[in-house]
């Protein structure tokens, strides 16, 4: 299982699977994060938390606690 937290910056991902549940899994979803959209990985911060996110035309910051949530292909 590959999650986003472990896509490299420049590769593009498409999202297979949420895991986690209730407010977390909600809040995921309610920022566009859904089953087959596909997630572009533009920058990590300097100490690795957060990562910079394109999705849905927009562009996103994630903790990794979440990015680890999100299952990708």
């Amino acid at each position: 299982m590959k999650t986003l937290k472990q896509v490299k910056v420049g590769d593009t991902a498409k999202v297979v699977k949420l895991h986690g549940e209730g407010a977390v899994r909600r809040r995921i979803m309610d920022m566009g994060i859904t089953k087959g959209v596909e997630i572009y990985v533009r920058k990590v911060a300097p100490l690795g938390d957060p990562i910079e996110v394109m999705v849905r035309g927009y562009e996103l910051s994630l903790r990794k606690d979440d990015a680890d949530m999100v299952e990708v292909e």
